[in-house]
């Protein structure tokens, strides 16, 4: 994360970034980006990450996806 902030680029794609440090840390982080205004493209399975985001993208594994806005009526998955 630190490269990211010094680098401040457009858009990043964190892979499990976040999953060694504690929630209020990492809202801390991508509230961070935020401000910066890095759009972020995440692969997670924290649910508690969904605040910072707008839409979803669930793979599958066998060929199929889903692609929806985050709301209340979303389905939940993942930790």
């Amino acid at each position: 994360m630190a490269r990211l902030f010094y680098h401040r680029p457009q858009f990043a794609i964190l892979d499990e970034c976040t999953s060694a440090v504690s929630v209020d840390v990492e809202g801390a982080m991508y509230k961070i980006c935020r401000e910066m205004n890095i759009t972020l493209f995440t692969v997670s399975h924290r649910k508690s990450l969904w605040v910072h985001h707008e839409y979803f993208l669930h793979m599958d594994g066998r060929g199929s996806y889903q692609f929806e806005k985050i709301d209340d009526n979303t389905a939940m998955f993942g930790s």
